[in-house]
C-alpha cells in the first residue's frame, strides 16, 4: 500500500533519505558504509545489490538478452537497449538549460553539465589529475599501470579502452560506417570524418598561439607547437636519441632492430617503405622517369605529372567558394583562401612580418640572411629567387621572349611587354598621374591600393611611407612598451 500512497516510512538516520521499502534502505546504506557483498568470481569486482552482479557477469559471458528490433544490436540490460532505440527515434528528451544541447540519456547530460561547470569529480590517486566523467579516469589510471583489458580476437592486439578495440576491429572487417555527404568518401571513426569534413569546409580551429599557423586537428598543432618549444618527448632507450613525433622514433627503432627500415644510400635519410626511397633518391639522381607526352617535360612522380598535365588541358578543378576563381591544384586554393580571410600563417622570425605561404616566407628571409643560392654559371651573380636568375641569363644569351603583337618589338620581361602595350593602347591604370622616378610611382600607387606596409610597433598603426611611420612613432616617444606579436 505505501507504493500506492507514496508513504515513505523507511528513512536513512544517516543523510535522512526516506524509502517506501525497507530493502531499498538496506541497499541505500551501503553507499555510506562502503560495503559491497556481492563479488564477481570471475574478476573479484564487487557490487552493493545481486542484480548488479548479475548485469556485470554478462559483459564476462557475452549474454546481451535486449535486442534492438530495428538494427538487432544486442545489449546488457533493457535500459541500455531504451537509450539505443532513441537513437532510431531521433528522441532526445533531456536538454541543457544553458546551451539547450539535447541528448538521448539522463548521464549523457549530467557529464555534459559539466563542460559548463568545469566540475571534475574523479582523481588520479596516483598523479592527482581530474576528469568529468569516471570512465575518463579507469582509461587514465591505465597510463600508469600499463594494463590493456581489451583484446582483439583475431590478431591479439590489446587496447586500454574497449572503444578502442571496437575501432580496431574494423581493420579486419573493413567496415567504415561514417561516410561524408559532400563526396561519399568513408571512415572507420566519427572523428576521422569529421576532420576530413574540414577539408571541404576550409575549417581550421586549431591555432598556434605562437605564429598563427592553423590546423585541422588537434594533434597537429601539439606536433607543431613542438617546432617552437623544441620539445622532443620520445626518446630513444638504445641510444638516448629525441624525436618531436612517436612515428619518428619508431622509424628511428628499424635502425636497431634491422627490421625493414629504408636508408639512402647517398645522403643517409630514412624512409618507411621502398616507394618513397626510390622518389628520394631520384633527388640525387635526377631521374625522372614520368614524361609529359605533350612536350617532354620530365617528372620524378606520377603525381607531378598527373598536376602538370592540367597545364596543357587547362583543367581547373578546384574552385574558391568565395570568389568563383578556379586552379590546378589544392594546395593552390588553400592559399588563395587566405587572400580572403586574412590569414597569414608563416611568420617571420626576423622581422615579424607575414605572409600566406611557407614559400614566399623562404624567399623574405633570405633578405635578412643574404643569400643567394641562385648562381649564374656565366658571371657568377646570385640570386635569391630563382626566377630573378632566369631573367638575368637572357642579358647573357640576348633571349626577348615576350613580343609585342602591334610592332614586334621584344622584351625581357612579361611585365615590361605589359607597360609598352599602353604607349599603342594609350590605358592609363588608375589615375594617369606621372612620376620621375619609380620609387615616387610606388608610394604614390599604394593611395589606390591601400597598401600600408610600415606599421607602428607601439600601435599597429600603419602609413605608407616610412618617413611617416618614423614622425608617428615620436608621439609615442614617452611610452616605451611595444605591443605584443
Amino acid at each position: 500500500m505505501k507504493i500506492h500512497t507514496g508513504e515513505k516510512s523507511s528513512v536513512c538516520d544517516i543523510c535522512g533519505k526516506a524509502f517506501t521499502v525497507e530493502k531499498y534502505l538496506i541497499v541505500h546504506r551501503r553507499t555510506h558504509t562502503g560495503e559491497k557483498p556481492y563479488s564477481c568470481e570471475v574478476c573479484g569486482k564487487s557490487f552493493t545489490q545481486r542484480v548488479s552482479l548479475v548485469i556485470h557477469n554478462r559483459y564476462h559471458t557475452g549474454e546481451r538478452p535486449y535486442k534492438c528490433q530495428i538494427c538487432n544490436k544486442a545489449f546488457v540490460t533493457n535500459t541500455l537497449l531504451t537509450v539505443h532505440m532513441r537513437t532510431h527515434l531521433g528522441e532526445k528528451p533531456f536538454t541543457c538549460d544553458v546551451c539547450q544541447k539535447a541528448f538521448s540519456a539522463k548521464k549523457y547530460l549530467i557529464t555534459h553539465r559539466r563542460v559548463h561547470t568545469g566540475e571534475k569529480p574523479y582523481r588520479c590517486d596516483l598523479c592527482g589529475k581530474c576528469f568529468s566523467q569516471k570512465g575518463t579516469l579507469n582509461s587514465h589510471r591505465r597510463s600508469h599501470t600499463g594494463e590493456k583489458p581489451y583484446k582483439c580476437d583475431q590478431c591479439d592486439k590489446a587496447f586500454a579502452q574497449q572503444s578502442s578495440l571496437v575501432v580496431h576491429k574494423r581493420y579486419h572487417s573493413g567496415d567504415r560506417p561514417y561516410s561524408c555527404s559532400t563526396c561519399n568518401k568513408t571512415f572507420n571513426t566519427r572523428d576521422n570524418l569529421r576532420v576530413h569534413e574540414r577539408t571541404h569546409t576550409g575549417e581550421r580551429p586549431f591555432v598556434c598561439e605562437f605564429c598563427g599557423k592553423s590546423f585541422t586537428q588537434n594533434t597537429s598543432l601539439v606536433v607543431h607547437m613542438r617546432c617552437h618549444t623544441g620539445q622532443k618527448p620520445f626518446a630513444c632507450a638504445l641510444c638516448d636519441k629525441t624525436f618531436n613525433t612517436k612515428k619518428s622514433l619508431t622509424l628511428h627503432m628499424k635502425s636497431h632492430t634491422g627490421e625493414n627500415v629504408y636508408i639512402c644510400d647517398i645522403c643517409g635519410k630514412s624512409l618507411t617503405n621502398k616507394e618513397h626511397l626510390m622518389f628520394h633518391r631520384r633527388i640525387h639522381t635526377g631521374e625522372k622517369p614520368s614524361i609529359c607526352d605533350v612536350c617532354g617535360k620530365g617528372f620524378a612522380k606520377p603525381g607531378n605529372l598527373t598536376l602538370h598535365k592540367r597545364v596543357h588541358s587547362g583543367e581547373k578543378p578546384y574552385a574558391c567558394e568565395m570568389c568563383g576563381k578556379c586552379f590546378s591544384q589544392r594546395s593552390t586554393l588553400v592559399i588563395h583562401r587566405r587572400y580572403h580571410t586574412g590569414q597569414r600563417p608563416y611568420v617571420c622570425g626576423f622581422c615579424k612580418k607575414s605572409f600566406v605561404c611557407h614559400e614566399h616566407l623562404k624567399f623574405h628571409r633570405r633578405i635578412h640572411t643574404g643569400e643567394k643560392p641562385n648562381v649564374c654559371d656565366v658571371c657568377g651573380k646570385g640570386f635569391a629567387k630563382k626566377c630573378n636568375l632566369i631573367l638575368h641569363r637572357r642579358t647573357h644569351t640576348g633571349e626577348r621572349p615576350y613580343v609585342c603583337d602591334v610592332c614586334n618589338k621584344a622584351f625581357t620581361q612579361r611585365s615590361t611587354l605589359v607597360i609598352h602595350k599602353r604607349y599603342h593602347s594609350g590605358q592609363r591604370p588608375y589615375c594617369g598621374r606621372a612620376f620621375s622616378c619609380k620609387k615616387n610611382l610606388s608610394v604614390h600607387i599604394r593611395l589606390h591600393t591601400g597598401d600600408r606596409p610600415y606599421s607602428c610597433k607601439f600601435c599597429w598603426k600603419a602609413y605608407t611611407k616610412s618617413s611617416a611611420l618614423k614622425a608617428h612613432e615620436k608621439s609615442h616617444s614617452n611610452h616605451h612598451q611595444v605591443i605584443p606579436l
